[in-house]
C-alpha cells in the first residue's frame, strides 16, 4: 500500500536560524545528557541526545520530525526549535521503527504533530506499551511527506533489525535515515535480539539502490552508500562463517573462537559487541536449518 500526504501550503519568507550553538565537552549520561542540533545539508538538521541522533527538516509550512528519543529530549528538542524557528511547529513526526530507546516520547510533540509510522510499528507500540504516542497515520510499503516544499520518501524495506523500520529519504538534500540497521563503521548491536538476518541482508540491498550521498544513522558519526554496502559485507562474512562452523557440527563456544572478525577490529564496537554478533548469528542460523 502506498500513502501520499500531501501539504500544500504557499512559501513563506524563511529568516535564517542562527547557528548552532557549541557545547563544553562533557560526558554523557541520562543525568547530564549531551544534546546539540548541527546542520546535515540544506535546511535538514540532526539532533544528538548522548549516543543517540534523530533528524528534522525546517520547512516554511512547519518542521518535520522524526525520533523523539525520550519525553526529556524532545521537550527539549521542542523547546529549543520554539527559540529558533518561532513561527514553526512540528507538523509531522515519523517514528523509524518501534524500540523505545528511539521513540519514547513523541506525546511531546503530538499536540501539533500528526505521528507517522509502519503498520507494524503500531501493533508493537500498543501491544508492547511504548512509552509514546500512538501513530495516527500507518503505511505498509511506501509513503510521502511533502511540507512547504520539502519532500520525505519513506519506505520499508523488510525485515531487518525489527520487521517495522523505515528508510526515510529527502530527495532533493540526497539524505537517507535509517536507525539501527545500517551502522557505520561499527558492528550490530549485541546478539541481533528482534532480528531477521537473511532479509536484513536483502533490506540492505535495497538501500544501496537508494539514490543518495548522506547516511545518518540512529547512532555515531554519518557516513554514505559505501557504508550500507561495508555492513552487507559484514553481515555476509558473518553468516557464512557461523554457518560452516554450524555445518562442521562445532558448539557455540566453538564457533566463538574460530570465526575471525578481525578485519574489523577497528570499527566500532569491536570488543564490546563482536562474541556477542557471533552468538546471535549462531542461535538464528541454528534456527533456521535442519542438520542430518
Amino acid at each position: 500500500m502506498r500513502l501520499i500526504v500531501w501539504i500544500a501550503i504557499a512559501a513563506l519568507a524563511l529568516a535564517l536560524p542562527g547557528a548552532a550553538q557549541a557545547q563544553a565537552p562533557v560526558t554523557p549520561s541520562a543525568q547530564n545528557p549531551v544534546r546539540e542540533i548541527t546542520k546535515i545539508a540544506g535546511e535538514v538538521y540532526r539532533f544528538r541526545n548522548n549516543f543517540h541522533y534523530s533528524v528534522f527538516a525546517v520547512t516554511p509550512a512547519g518542521i518535520i520530525a522524526t525520533d523523539p528519543i525520550n519525553a526529556a529530549a524532545a521537550t527539549w528538542l521542542k523547546d529549543e526549535l520554539k527559540k529558533r524557528w518561532p513561527d514553526k511547529p512540528i507538523k509531522f513526526v515519523v517514528y523509524s521503527h518501534d524500540h523505545a530507546d528511539h521513540i519514547a516520547g513523541g506525546e511531546v510533540w503530538a499536540d501539533s504533530a500528526t505521528v507517522v509510522a509502519h503498520a507494524n510499528a503500531k501493533e508493537a507500540i500498543i501491544g508492547e506499551k511504548r512509552p509514546t504516542a500512538v501513530p495516527q497515520v500507518t503505511f505498509t510499503d511506501q509513503a510521502t511527506i511533502q511540507l512547504g516544499g520539502t519532500v520525505l520518501e519513506l519506505s520499508w524495506v523488510g525485515r531487518n533489525h525489527s520487521n517495522n523500520s523505515l528508510v526515510m529519504r529527502f530527495p532533493r538534500e540526497k539524505i537517507v535515515f535509517a536507525v539501527d540497521f545500517i551502522p557505520v563503521n561499527a558492528m550490530a548491536f549485541r546478539d541481533f535480539p528482534d532480528a531477521y538476518l537473511d532479509e536484513w541482508i536483502e533490506s540492505l540491498r535495497k538501500v544501496e539502490g537508494m539514490e543518495f550521498d548522506i547516511l545518518a544513522p540512529g547512532h555515531g558519526a554519518l557516513g554514505n552508500k559505501a557504508n550500507v554496502t561495508a555492513f552487507r559485507n559484514y553481515l555476509e562474512d558473518l553468516r557464512g562463517q557461523v554457518l560452516a562452523a554450524a555445518r562442521a557440527g562445532k558448539s557455540l563456544e566453538e564457533t566463538k573462537k574460530s570465526v575471525d572478525l578481525s578485519r574489523y577490529k577497528d570499527w566500532g564496537g569491536y570488543e564490546q559487541m563482536g562474541q556477542l554478533n557471533i552468538e546471535g548469528v549462531y542461535r538464528l542460523v541454528q534456527a533456521n536449518r535442519r542438520p542430518n
